[in-house]
């Protein structure tokens, strides 16, 4: 409080307390301007990053990065995480953790089936609507039946259904704030484990609709990509290191971990 009323120059200031307040407020505006540095030189980075990704120089940009890995004015947690030692966990193990190994790695969520039950409804309701309203005849309504039959099953067949999931996932995004806060924490889960195992996200996607526009393909939920380069030459070579295998089993496993824990 002495200290206070001394800055705002109500109580009168000895030579020491002076120098004692100029020192601190010296060595604050130190640290914040160190900070404000820090940060700048980090956005440098990482707009670099990003710019080599976008032109899809993938070796480049992953280069930058661990040029980058562990420096103080650099990107300090890529790669930073340690892995858990393998072992087996017996059930009795996981349950006295207060973890659920069904639920943990088979996450429910009925929120998309009661959205397509609903979707379901309402189509045959608009259905009964437009039969009443435009006095459709039995001949009318059975051609209309008909060809709603042709389009579902030509959907199924030359699409395996991706414009209805299409359907589904962006009705699901616009009217289900929890369905779409489902799918963004499980691809969050991804990529931050990525990152701090030290393996470099390129991407990602949160809807079907999103993945259509960009990828150009049908039957994609969401997903994220992955500057996986190196996975591939060991993959292509035959000979896949435990410790690729094991970064890329935790971030496999990320999304549904992410979903039970939160």
């Amino acid at each position: 409080m002495v200290m206070l009323l001394h800055s705002v120059g109500l109580i009168p200031c000895s030579n020491q307390q002076k120098s004692f307040l100029f020192h601190s407020y010296y060595r604050y505006r130190c640290i914040v301007c160190s900070s404000e540095t820090g940060l700048s030189i980090r956005r440098q980075a990482l707009e670099q990053v990003d710019s080599k990704l976008s032109s899809g120089d993938e070796r480049a940009a992953l280069s930058l990065v661990k040029d980058l890995q562990g420096k103080p004015d650099g990107l300090r947690c890529f790669g930073a995480a340690r892995q858990v030692p393998q072992r087996l966990y017996t059930l009795e193990e996981l349950k006295l953790n207060g973890i659920n190994a069904a639920s943990l790695l088979s996450p429910t969520d009925t929120t998309l089936g009661s959205i397509e039950r609903n979707l379901q409804i309402a189509a045959v309701s608009g259905g009964i609507v437009a039969w009443k309203a435009f006095d459709l005849s039995s001949q009318q309504l059975f051609f209309l039946t008909l060809g709603f039959m042709f389009l579902w099953t030509l959907d199924l067949v030359s699409f395996n259904g991706g414009i209805g999931s299409l359907v589904l996932d962006t009705t699901g995004h616009t009217f289900s704030q929890r369905y779409h806060n489902r799918v963004v924490q499980h691809e969050a889960g991804h990529f931050l484990v990525a990152y701090l195992v030290g393996i470099l996200p390129r991407g990602y996607t949160l809807s079907s609709l999103e993945a259509l526009q960009k990828e150009g393909s049908l039957n994609i939920q969401a997903g994220s990509a992955f500057v996986d380069y190196e996975f591939l030459e060991e993959v292509n070579s035959g000979k896949v290191s435990a410790t690729m295998l094991n970064r890329f089993s935790c971030i496999a496993l990320a999304g549904v971990a992410t979903e039970y824990l939160l």
